[in-house]
């Protein structure tokens, strides 16, 4: 089978995140899987306007735009902040619509308390169906971040590994059977061979 490429976004540009732990280790569980190819993104790196979010604005951030037109599913990390997500996260998203239809979508929650970060995951699911995301029903939560990974970000409690597979594996089935839904089954927002 093809490969399949989904790239991961941490949505925070707070300094001394501890979620960039999560997002790296991550990505690298997503890097030993030969049936994945991943891309790396954070909220922190997009300069971001504070005056015009008209459709235009996807011209200004061409990468982002041309790697989630390719994407076939998408993993978000993030930090719940005040049980919500973070508004960069919220703009990082918002630069596009339509490119992220019927594409699986993933959440990997972090937080500093025992919730590991399901309000924020429960928070931000209406909003990216509002997007055309489809949301896995499969969640990874890593509570107590600060304890889970040491101060060089590496992994602390391997029970994540499992947790981990599990989480990919779920992203990977859906993601597939979207990739074929899209070329096959014919819908406003895609031309299938059926077409």
């Amino acid at each position: 089978m093809d490969k399949l490429f989904l790239p991961v976004l941490l949505g925070t540009n707070r300094k001394k995140r501890n979620s960039v732990h999560v997002a790296k280790w991550l990505v690298g569980e997503m890097e030993k899987r030969p049936e994945i190819e991943t891309r790396f993104f954070e909220a922190s790196d997009f300069a971001l306007p504070h005056d015009d979010y008209g459709q235009e604005i996807k011209d200004l951030f061409p990468e982002w735009r041309d790697t989630i037109i390719r994407a076939d599913g998408l993993v978000i990390v993030t930090p719940e902040y005040n049980h919500g997500y973070p508004g960069s996260l919220k703009a990082v998203l918002d630069l596009l619509l339509r490119e992220y239809v019927h594409k699986a979508v993933a959440f990997a929650g972090v937080s500093a308390g025992p919730w590991g970060g399901t309000r924020v995951i429960e928070a931000m699911v209406p909003m990216v169906r509002e997007l055309g995301l489809a949301v896995t029903f499969s969640d990874l939560n890593f509570p107590f971040v600060q304890k889970t990974f040491d101060a060089e970000g590496k992994l602390v409690d391997q029970a994540f590994e499992k947790l981990a597979k599990d989480f990919l594996d779920e992203l990977i089935w859906m993601s597939r059977t979207l990739k074929w839904g899209r070329k096959n089954v014919p819908s406003k927002f895609h031309q299938s061979k059926a077409s």
